[in-house]
């Protein structure tokens, strides 16, 4: 879960992740504790640059001028979980998570910004009939959280806006596999690690919060570098196992139930999209395992709430998880959209690539209002892009 991606600002300071893996594999003890708090330094280091970045453009007033250039017609938010704060030093997944008191003024700052919120139905005609007489903006939440509900939802229904929610259909049928959660979970029990590498057992020390976040990241980048889900997926359910995690439990109490969803989808406000059936990394799938998950994760929907989901987005969505050959099976399949996480703003050249859209991630790192108007003025992601407009490749 890389922050440059997930902010579209600043440089990446992550090493190469198997390089230093090595190193942890080779190194004595006090070796590995120098690189635990080198990488914790990176980490801040980058943090504090993007931080930096954003308050720039915002206090020099430089998005304001660059709105009009690289704030295109609209943008698309991601977002994932909207709920009280948890307490606990470790939370790596922290940035997935912001407040209900921030999203309350993230709703407020869109709204007085002159920006229309609108469903992505209607993002789609805007888009299909080229009208770009005020600019806009989608909410979305990926992977049906039940916080959605309890907390974001009173906010937006508040507001009178329109959201949508993108549904793996395996976690409200309760099969399915938070393993990026399960992986939090099982370092926050333990202070040392015992994990099958390249089918090696390797031990790993994590005592202090720094050497958790760092193991943490370090685990995570292994498991999105293995060549298969299954493979990731066994890994995970071995650390789970060795430590006693129920990854049955994590899906049970995160995820809405179909009931819920349903409840939801009632509401004319809420739009119910696609997200795959086991939210998979596609790139990772044969063709014929993509078209599957593709398809009955819009037909399980559509049997379960009676709702034929019109709108997709790919699990994880980066470039290492999805690419060309998914924005055509997409697109086969009759999705009017599909969205990833390729942070940038909407422009009317998107037409021509309406399942390859890209989103902006309202980060849990970086809760500020004032971020928000950086973001809707499209400065910080074409820095990110190099100061292209479209890029879906």
């Amino acid at each position: 879960m890389d922050l440059r991606r997930l902010t579209g600002l600043g440089p990446n300071f992550a090493g190469t992740a198997w390089d230093i893996r090595d190193n942890w594999h080779r190194a004595q003890p006090k070796s590995v504790e120098a690189e635990a708090r080198l990488r914790e330094w990176r980490c801040r280091v980058k943090k504090s640059l993007i931080r930096t970045g954003l308050e720039t453009l915002y206090f020099s007033g430089a998005h304001r001028f660059m709105q009009p250039i690289f704030g295109g017609v609209g943008a698309i938010f991601m977002l994932h979980h909207v709920r009280p704060p948890r307490r606990g030093g470790f939370q790596p997944n922290r940035l997935l998570e912001i407040t209900p008191a921030f999203f309350d003024r993230v709703i407020s700052v869109l709204q007085s910004s002159e920006v229309d919120l609108v469903s992505l139905d209607e993002m789609h005609r805007r888009l299909i009939e080229r009208d770009f007489s005020r600019r806009f903006a989608c909410i979305t939440f990926d992977d049906g959280y039940r916080d959605t509900k309890t907390w974001a939802y009173p906010i937006l229904k508040k507001y009178g806006v329109p959201f949508a929610i993108y549904v793996p259909t395996s976690f409200p049928d309760r099969l399915g596999e938070l393993w990026w959660i399960a992986l939090e979970a099982a370092i926050a029990k333990t202070d040392r690690i015992a994990l099958l590498v390249n089918g090696r057992g390797q031990r790993f020390d994590c005592t202090t919060i720094s050497e958790k976040r760092h193991l943490y990241t370090e685990i995570y980048a292994w498991l999105r570098s293995l060549p298969s889900e299954d493979a990731i997926r066994y890994a995970v359910r071995d650390l789970a196992g060795r430590y006693d995690v129920d990854a049955s439990a994590i899906n049970d109490d995160l995820c809405m139930t179909w009931q819920e969803i349903a409840e939801l989808a009632a509401d004319p406000l809420v739009t119910i999209g696609a997200h795959t059936v086991n939210h998979p990394i596609l790139a990772k799938a044969s063709d014929e395992i993509v078209r599957s998950e593709l398809k009955m994760g819009r037909a399980v929907v559509e049997a379960a709430i009676g709702v034929r989901p019109e709108h997709l987005a790919y699990p994880f969505g980066d470039r290492g998880a999805v690419g060309s050959r998914e924005f055509q099976i997409a697109a086969e399949l009759g999705f009017k959209t599909a969205v990833t996480t390729h942070p940038a703003m909407l422009f009317p050249e998107h037409r021509d690539q309406l399942t390859a859209l890209p989103r902006i991630v309202v980060d849990g790192e970086f809760q500020r209002g004032r971020y928000m108007r950086v973001l809707m003025s499209g400065a910080a992601t074409a820095m990110w892009n190099g100061f292209r407009r479209v890029d879906a490749a």
